[in-house]
């Protein structure tokens, strides 16, 4: 029997896909640049980016070509071969940061896992068994794995699915003593988010990171930079962590990558590569030439100075008009971030009235996320015109007059 396609609507979510989550009123069917549309053809200005992930917009020209132009060539190879794409993406990775070698995934989970993995091997074969704790931090979020979710520090997303696994403890975000009171000889890796995205868009502070680096030098540990929302431009250099002057031994990236296409990498030293040997750990479908390629035109077009300075100019902008709306509603106690990663933090008398506010929001064109049940997150594409930041601001504008 030939299935033929028929109209599809959000009211057959609930009966055909697990409802793990819980989707918007409207599908978006199109998109070009920073706007989309749905099925009705309303159009709206995206400051949500996927999640982080669309940093070159919608439909970019260049990835539709380079798209295209793979497409025609080949699409997957196992991993018994390697492809060109794969090898050139790769080493414009490491030309670009601290790292000797890179592992590609499909997903920033996947990514993270692969590198709590390399981290407890690393230290089991240069050092012993027993040390495989890893510190993390609470509010952190490094995936859905089983693994990766209980490194993360938000028990709602890890409780229920049974023993977790051992030899993972959390600290305080940005306070080095409750690092301090739980690091020792055992520790093989502290990793963080530069950026604490999930837990509220809060970044690190500077002599913190620096710290960390000191306490992992100490203890022997490895010191794992998350980088998958922050990484490939978001903060206005290609990575968050050349804000900080301190280099990480495994770093992770992963959404903007893709610029949309699922690819994820994971980056490291030839020091922690040294141990490795085929098969310790693998992906069916990471590295694969058509992914790659993609991702090797995303990284071309950000890793430009007109790009990276220009994420600082349109986070300037959209702060400025932020503060121009605030100063009419006074709805917002704090706006943080960095780059085109931002955080609107708001005031305790308005957190009941967030998803009024997004959903007025969607009403009026605008697309934003949340981060936290008081934070409004905007990631739109590093590339946005100001016109497109105008307008978004415009519609937002309108959406806070009507509810408030």
């Amino acid at each position: 029997m030939i299935l033929k396609n028929t109209p599809v609507t959000r009211d057959s979510f609930n009966d055909l896909i697990l409802p793990f989550y819980n989707p918007s009123f409207f599908i978006p069917i199109k998109g070009e640049g920073s706007r989309i549309w749905d099925q009705k053809g309303k159009e709206y200005i995206d400051f949500a980016g996927g999640i982080a992930v669309t940093s070159l917009g919608h439909c970019h020209p260049k990835l539709n070509q380079v798209l295209n132009y793979q497409s025609k060539k080949i699409w997957h190879t196992s991993n018994i071969f390697t492809n060109e794409p794969a090898l050139r993406l790769a080493k414009k990775l490491v030309l670009s940061s601290f790292a000797s070698y890179v592992f590609f995934a499909n997903s920033g989970a996947e990514a993270n896992e692969a590198a709590f993995k390399l981290a407890r091997y690393y230290t089991a074969k240069r050092y012993h068994l027993k040390k495989n704790k890893i510190i993390s931090f609470y509010n952190s979020f490094h995936g859905r794995t089983l693994f990766t979710v209980s490194v993360g520090g938000k028990s709602k997303y890890s409780d229920f699915f049974g023993p977790k696994p051992l030899g993972i403890q959390h600290a305080t975000f940005n306070k080095i003593e409750t690092v301090k009171n739980i690091v020792d000889k055992n520790t093989c890796a502290i990793v963080l988010e530069l950026i604490q995205g999930e837990g509220g868009i809060i970044p690190a502070l500077k002599s913190f990171v620096k710290d960390i680096r000191l306490l992992c030098d100490e203890y022997n540990a490895l010191l794992i930079f998350d980088e998958i929302q922050t990484g490939i431009g978001r903060t206005g250099r290609l990575f968050a962590y050349e804000h900080y002057g301190v280099k990480p031994d495994i770093l992770t990236i992963a959404k903007s990558l893709g610029g949309g296409f699922p690819i994820s990498a994971m980056l490291t030293t030839s020091e922690i590569q040294s141990v490795i040997i085929p098969g310790i750990h693998g992906t069916t479908y990471g590295g694969n030439p058509l992914a790659c390629a993609i991702a090797e035109a995303t990284i071309d077009i950000i890793n430009t100075n007109n790009v990276l300075s220009g994420v600082k100019k349109k986070s300037e902008r959209i702060i400025f008009e932020l503060n121009t709306i605030n100063k009419r509603f006074k709805l917002f106690k704090e706006i943080r971030g960095m780059g085109l990663l931002i955080g609107i933090v708001l005031k305790e008398k308005f957190v009941d009235k967030i998803s009024d506010i997004l959903h007025a929001s969607f009403l009026e064109g605008v697309i934003l996320l949340t981060a936290g049940n008081n934070i409004i997150r905007m990631a739109p594409s590093l590339i946005i015109s100001e016109a497109d930041i105008i307008e978004g601001m415009n519609r937002f504008y309108s959406a806070l007059e009507k509810i408030l």
